[in-house]
């Protein structure tokens, strides 16, 4: 603990006293049942609990009807949400951990499609996100909208919960009363400083009233919206944070930043920097005498004791770090963060999941959103050992390992290049994903400190794994590029694919066009990498944009800027037809013109895998114990491969 004397001190706030300083903070889960808490979420928080985070912050529960922005909210307004908030509240107790629950209204970040009731908003106007033209509160909706607050609150305290965080953040109607950006009332909640802040204040007060004085009660304050037409800047947040300060109400403030205008703030990748919202939590700290707490990007417990340390916040929020790694505090804890699988920010298996309507998720960590079978104490030692040949140590393979041999299998891992990670290694290459070798770098890690017969620079072939008579085989070959993805007549070294470039197989000339039919990292990763080298790089795609499947990642914003600035272009809607040499036929999707694309000197095919399973189909019919796994199987995403080996490693 001498490592981390900050980090893992206790901090009282309000009338609670956390055990140390790590938040899980709110984030949607998609876990809920009819508007309940379920089991799922029950067993998702214990897991962090467990893993010794002080504190966890619930998912926003919706204080009013009017308010689902999203399916699965949980109705914290009705008296049935009690036994619910009971259970959850009751099993993280019996742990050291405390919990908060955050109430919330989204305004006119809601969706009527959803509650089939008019969304509510200080002023009309419409959410960039939902797109959804709001109602203005009448003053009859804010007094209703207050006391809900208030009633919320009241079973939140029969739920047994310890504490209150009022959303004032990214996605918050308390917010938007706040920010001139959204609220254009010329009544007594809109105009001057003082009357938008009136409903933030009758909110708290309200709140308050009903909950006592002894009970936590904070918020969670938008610090920036940064938003592009004027809004709440740092000197208004810290204006308001001080108002709130001086008001005596409140026990402590949380912050966030960005609104829906700019998501990929609020939710940042791997292409911002980490703890980039330190500043605004320091100016925060500043103006009052309450704890703050910092957030964004806090993925390793050396740079939250460096926060803490340095002042710039008393507490630290651990989502995705804590979504990727439940046991991250206890690990830091107890001497052993060598072995902390770190979020890499990637977004997909998290927010990227959340986005889509699906429940919560990690790329690395298949128990998140499924702790009740795949969770801590899941994983049982096996019944028979059996001798486990692996072929490919890329994520599914290495995956497939780690957990055969935790479950004491004899494990064999052969593969054909002198490192481990498969085509993680090559992806980690493109521009500004270097991150990604998080993945292949903590599975190695792992592997190497098991009891794994593990060995590189070996092609197996269905000879050699036959000679060592294994009881089960594990083929993980991953998968190839499609060597002929479009009709034509063309030959290398013009005309290649993504691997060879970033390999450097092959360099490209001073012209490239990039025909990316994948529309994820791989094709604008890819450009950037050549645009980094200085050549002109232009791009074909069949969708509306350059990189169409980053949106629900928060990387498209980032990305397009990037490419744009580095000079690279795009023609949009085009189905390639053939390729003949360097010349490239396209038809517009739309239209049905046939367009002609010349004068490139290196054209790069992004359309594309093809199962390398020559290996399997070779070994299927031997009689012996045998899977597919990872693109081997079919080529997808990390999180897929690390899932399927996950998967078999626990079927073995």
């Amino acid at each position: 603990m001498s490592e981390y004397p900050y980090l893992f001190s206790p901090l009282k706030i309000g009338s609670t006293i956390i055990p140390n300083r790590i938040n899980f903070a709110a984030h949607l889960t998609n876990l809920s049942e009819n508007h309940q808490i379920s089991d799922a979420h029950i067993h998702y928080y214990m897991e962090r609990a467990n893993g010794g985070c002080g504190l966890i912050t619930t998912e926003e529960l919706t204080v009013h009807p009017s308010d689902l922005a999203y399916a699965k909210l949980v109705d914290a307004f009705v008296p049935e949400v009690i036994p619910g908030f009971l259970k959850l509240t009751r099993a993280i107790h019996g742990t050291d951990t405390k919990i908060f629950a955050q109430l919330n209204h989204n305004g006119m970040q809601a969706d009527g499609k959803i509650s089939r009731l008019p969304v509510w908003g200080p002023s009309p106007g419409k959410d960039p996100l939902f797109r959804e033209m709001a109602k203005a509160m009448e003053i009859e909706d804010i007094r209703e909208c207050i006391a809900y607050f208030a009633k919320s609150a009241r079973y939140v305290v029969e739920g047994g919960f310890d504490g209150i965080e009022l959303q004032l953040g990214h996605s918050s109607l308390i917010r938007q009363f706040l920010s001139p950006a959204s609220n254009f009332r010329e009544d007594e909640y809109g105009g001057s400083f003082d009357n938008r802040l009136r409903f933030c204040l009758e909110v708290i007060a309200a709140v308050r009233k009903t909950i006592g004085n002894e009970f936590t009660l904070g918020v969670r304050l938008n610090a920036d919206e940064m938003h592009p037409k004027g809004g709440l800047t740092h000197r208004d947040a810290k204006k308001v944070a001080k108002c709130l300060d001086d008001a005596g109400l409140i026990d402590f403030i949380n912050i966030s930043l960005g609104t829906f205008h700019n998501l990929f703030l609020v939710e940042g990748s791997m292409h911002t920097p980490l703890a980039y919202t330190t500043p605004l939590s320091a100016g925060i700290r500043s103006v009052v005498n309450l704890p703050v707490y910092a957030t964004n990007r806090i993925n390793d417990p050396h740079l939250a004791e460096k926060i803490l340390e340095n002042g710039q916040g008393d507490m630290v929020n651990m989502v995705r770090a804590l979504i990727a790694d439940p046991d991250l505090p206890n690990k830091a804890r107890y001497g052993k963060s060598e072995d902390i699988r770190h979020c890499i920010a990637c977004n997909q298996g998290c927010i990227g999941r959340m986005g889509m309507g699906y429940t919560i998720g990690c790329m690395q960590t298949p128990c998140a959103g499924n702790e009740q079978t795949l969770g801590k104490g899941t994983l049982s030692l096996c019944d028979v050992p059996k001798k486990v040949v692996i072929i490919g140590a890329g994520p599914a393979g290495l995956e497939a390992a780690r957990v055969a041999a935790l479950r004491k299998h004899q494990v064999i891992l052969f593969d054909k290049n002198d490192a481990v990670g498969g085509q993680n290694l090559i992806a980690a290459k493109a521009a500004g994903r270097q991150e990604i070798q998080g993945v292949t770098r903590w599975l190695s890690s792992q592997v190497n400190k098991l009891d794994i017969d593990v060995r590189l620079g070996c092609r197996a072939d269905a000879e050699m794994i036959l000679r060592e008579n294994p009881d089960a085989i594990v083929v993980a070959t991953g998968s190839t590029p499609k060597n002929n993805p479009f009709p034509g007549q063309y030959q290398f070294p013009q005309v290649v694919n993504s691997i060879q470039i970033l390999t450097g197989q092959v360099m490209a000339g001073p012209a490239v066009l990039v025909i990316d039919l994948n529309g994820h990292h791989h094709g604008t990763g890819t450009a950037e990498f050549l645009a980094n080298q200085g050549r002109k790089v232009h791009m074909l795609v069949p969708s509306l944009f350059p990189g169409s499947a980053l949106g629900p990642l928060q990387d498209l914003f980032l990305t397009s800027q990037r490419l744009a600035r580095k000079g690279v272009t795009c023609t949009p809607d085009i189905a390639v037809l053939e390729i003949q040499g360097t010349l490239v036929k396209g038809l517009n999707v739309y239209s049905n013109e046939m367009i002609d694309f010349e004068g490139y000197d290196t054209i790069v095919c992004i359309a594309g895998n093809m199962a390398d399973d020559r290996l399997y189909f070779e070994l299927k019919d031997t009689g012996k114990e045998i899977y597919r796994i990872g693109d081997c199987l079919a080529p997808r995403l990390t999180d897929s491969a690390i899932t399927d080996g996950h998967r078999i490693g626990r079927r073995l």
